[in-house]
């Protein structure tokens, strides 16, 4: 489990806070929900949203308050051990479709929502699998233009960091592969710098 939904920006891109010490038995590490991380959030006992990690915030209350601190921050654990650490990692979640138990998979804007407090876990590579074949068992990235069409400078890139972990795990669809990856990473280096499409 990385973290559980606390915002969201539209129906398609949420907000995760990321558990930290203390909240889970083990909590994750930076790899878990680094930027293009699979991740599947749960409709029902047979189906969950398919999101691919974004961003990530790091939130610090404290930051910039500079004022006088009646106990340090060791002390609080023994004088206020009720004390909340607001200190949190927050990761932008863009929605890719829906998984369901089966394995059955569609890929584009997923018609239902996911509830607030819902859990994030990190996808399995078999489920990343089942994600991306369609029922002929043939290579699907339907969701590649919802991303681009995202006003995020980072689109391309994240599209990159998805196609190299599709590589890994699709080694069979490495020729296909390969030219995506060089026409977005083409688009990539040119796009910031003279607007072309």
């Amino acid at each position: 489990m990385i973290g559980k939904i606390v915002n969201s920006n539209s129906h398609t891109d949420y907000i995760c806070q990321v558990y930290g010490s203390g909240e889970i038995d083990n909590p994750p590490v930076p790899a878990d929900y680094g930027f293009g991380t699979f991740v599947l959030m749960p409709i029902s006992e047979e189906a969950g949203i398919v999101g691919v990690v974004y961003d990530t915030k790091l939130y610090n209350p404290d930051f910039g308050n500079l004022g006088p601190r009646l106990s340090s921050e060791p002390d609080l654990e023994i004088f206020s051990p009720d004390y909340l650490a607001e200190k949190m990692t927050l990761v932008g979640i863009k929605t890719l479709g829906i998984l369901n138990s089966n394995g059955a998979a569609e890929q584009g804007i997923p018609a239902l929502s996911v509830p607030g407090d819902s859990g994030v876990t990190k996808m399995t590579q078999g489920e990343v699998k089942s994600f991306h074949l369609n029922n002929q068992k043939l290579l699907q990235i339907e969701y590649a233009p919802i991303l681009l069409d995202q006003a995020s400078p980072h689109a391309r890139h994240l599209l990159l960091c998805i196609i190299d972990n599709l590589r890994i795990i699709f080694p069979e669809h490495e020729k296909k592969l390969s030219v995506l990856h060089q026409e977005w990473s083409w688009q990539a280096r040119i796009k910031p710098v003279g607007g072309l499409a």
